[in-house]
């Protein structure tokens, strides 16, 4: 399999021309030097396209680095200083960088959203969290009423921890939205759907009062950690799919 068609295998079920408002340049971002003919057989993939991942990937001889978070966010931007510094191994090593942000947050069953959704078991699925005309995230319910504390455990990777747990609704949880990353403003959209808890990734300080006066439960799990979800299931979509070798370069930033 090529670049070129890997990257119509990741379109086929990531569907970015559904997500035309993304901010994010969703595709390939940097190719190799035959993006037609040379196989793939290796590919890294990683939440963030910084200068340590894709070093990593390099050395371990990934073909393509596979991520959330991409080089690329719709404006031109000068590819020096920290920027060069993750183009530069790219280039050096002719190591393509495949990236897909919004679709990758959204997608049913291999996205962040749905993903969580599924470790928490939830039923009665429906999207929810608007952005920028897309819809993000996903609600639903639980299959049985558990506390905020008893929900921060299942969210997340048994290794991580979540960023914060703010109890101000009620002391059993049924209905659940989630939206990862960075979209703790969007408690709002929980608010007015009446929703017991709402899940993210990071949560701004001026957030806490609104939660607190809302009477709504929240976790946040932490912007990486949220993330890791998509990845890893496109990563074993693809091992199990078309049996290239894979591997996970995990660099949680705590954040």
């Amino acid at each position: 399999m090529t670049l070129i068609e890997l990257n119509d295998y990741f379109k086929s079920f990531l569907k970015p021309e559904d997500f035309k408002n993304d901010i994010a340049i969703n595709g390939i971002q940097i190719q190799n030097s035959e993006p037609d003919t040379k196989p793939v057989k290796k590919i890294a993939f990683a939440v963030d396209a910084c200068e340590a991942s894709i070093k990593l990937a390099a050395e371990e001889g990934a073909d393509v680095l596979f991520t959330h978070h991409g080089l690329f966010w719709g404006s031109a931007q000068p590819v020096t200083g920290s920027h060069y510094k993750r183009v530069a191994p790219l280039i050096q090593f002719d190591m393509a960088l495949i990236s897909y942000h919004i679709p990758l947050d959204a997608n049913a069953p291999y996205g962040n959203n749905y993903g969580i959704a599924q470790r928490l078991g939830l039923t009665q699925l429906e999207p929810f969290g608007e952005w920028r005309g897309m819809t993000l995230g996903i609600k639903g319910v639980l299959p049985e009423e558990l506390s905020t504390s008893q929900l921060a455990r299942k969210v997340l990777r048994p290794e991580a921890k979540p960023i914060a747990v703010i109890d101000y609704g009620k002391n059993k949880n049924r209905t659940v939205g989630i939206i990862s990353g960075g979209a703790g403003d969007d408690i709002s959209q929980a608010v007015e759907e009446n929703l017991d808890i709402f899940i993210t990734g990071s949560f701004e300080h001026e957030l806490y009062h609104y939660a607190a006066e809302s009477g709504i439960n929240v976790i946040a799990g932490g912007h990486y950690e949220t993330e890791t979800v998509g990845v890893s299931l496109v990563m074993e979509k693809v091992r199990n799919e078309l049996g290239i070798e894979c591997m996970f370069i995990d660099m949680p930033t705590r954040l």
